[in-house]
């Protein structure tokens, strides 16, 4: 057992209702969201200041997050494609839900001295948001009556959201319903005066900054996404069957989630590509391309020479963000700190694509020391 924290310390949405807030939740329509009952206790509560009795733990929440939502937009349009849209999805999804909720606040006024607005403003919900969405915990589904139906999962756990993340460890966590405790045990072993370290999951580096705000270095299960344009970049323009093929694949849920790991190219991609790069006498044999059957010695190297490809493609695309970066870094020293972050997102990324290209290499030489193992699957993309 690395820490058991009682009930009666957790922050939920019980929490809230129970305070000076409930009243005006239980009253409101339409129906605040748990998220939302947790962001507005959070604001209020850090106005509160030395008359909060939750001061010892907001005194220990950041004041700033790094996550790429709170990143300025000249930093955020550095980052990887992927990553990118999907920060922008985030951060339209913390505007929209500032906007609807702006009558919600103002109900709150009588609670306050100070004018409503300035309490309530975008840059406080955004804390409160990143607050919940990095340190939250999971528990059980719960239903309050004066909340919308969105699940009502997500608790604040002072002092135990201070572990920090490792991706070597493992352990269980969750609440255990005979304690009344949140518990985390590992599975792992700790030496005397060594940090105890969670695991936050078995995410990769861009999962990792979107919901967390930080990197890992040598992360294993760090990886480098294939988009859908690089992915056909290097396939024949006259292929008759293209437009066929992609779709096959998107029907199939082949053409999200293709990366390029430590071991080479994932079975995803690989399985994609060989996809792709049937001939069109073949065509017909795509089903147990899915299920992994070798086609042909010539499908098995035309799809490697084309992950190569793409491996030196990808390559070449973080040198170039990291020069960019690094230029960007002498010229805004305000943002350096923001940028040192993403410097070190395409470094671990360019160390990935590096191990994949090596692996590439040496099964592309021992296919022409030995020809008779085309008709083997290569041994790469295990993961």
């Amino acid at each position: 057992m690395i820490i058991s924290l009682p009930e009666s310390c957790l922050l939920t949405t019980e929490t809230v209702i129970r305070s000076y807030l409930g009243v005006y939740i239980t009253k409101w329509k339409p129906r605040p969201s748990p998220l939302l009952a947790l962001c507005t206790f959070l604001v209020s509560e850090r106005h509160a200041g030395d008359r909060s009795l939750w001061k010892p733990y907001l005194q220990i929440l950041p004041k700033t997050y790094t996550c790429p939502v709170c990143l300025e937009p000249e930093v955020v349009n550095l980052l990887p494609k992927a990553l990118k849209a999907k920060t922008e999805e985030q951060r339209a999804h913390v505007q929209k839900l500032f906007t609807s909720c702006r009558d919600f606040f103002s109900s709150l006024q009588p609670l306050f001295v100070e004018p409503i607005d300035s309490i309530f403003s975008y840059s406080a919900l955004l804390w409160a948001w990143c607050t919940v969405n990095t340190r939250a915990v999971y528990l059980r589904p719960r239903k309050q009556e004066c909340l919308s139906a969105e699940p009502d999962t997500c608790a604040l756990a002072p002092y135990l959201d201070l572990l920090n993340h490792s991706p070597h460890v493992q352990v269980n966590a969750a609440f255990n319903e005979k304690t009344r405790c949140y518990e985390i045990r590992t599975a792992s072993g700790c030496r005397k005066h060594e940090e105890v370290f969670i695991c936050y999951g078995p995410h990769d580096n861009q999962r990792l900054l979107l919901e967390y705000g930080f990197v890992s270095p040598c992360n294993p299960h760090a990886c480098v996404y294939v988009s859908r344009d690089t992915l056909v970049k290097y396939l024949p323009s006259t292929d008759k069957q293209m437009n066929k093929k992609i779709s096959i694949l998107k029907d199939h849920g082949f053409i999200e989630n293709l990366t390029f790991g430590w071991d080479g190219p994932s079975w995803r991609l690989l399985t994609a590509l060989k996809l792709l790069c049937l001939e069109a006498e073949k065509f017909t044999c795509w089903k147990k391309v899915l299920l992994g059957e070798v086609i042909s010695d010539a499908n098995e190297k035309t799809s490697l020479d084309v992950a190569q490809k793409i491996c030196h493609h990808l390559l070449e695309e973080s040198s170039a963000m990291l020069q960019r970066v690094s230029h960007m870094k002498d010229e805004k020293v305000s943002l350096v700190s923001q940028l040192a972050l993403v410097e070190t997102l395409w470094r671990e990324e360019l160390k990935v694509l590096q191990a994949s290209a090596e692996t590439l290499a040496s099964v592309h030489t021992s296919y022409l020391a030995s020809p008779e193992r085309l008709g083997s699957p290569p041994v790469v993309g295990v993961t």
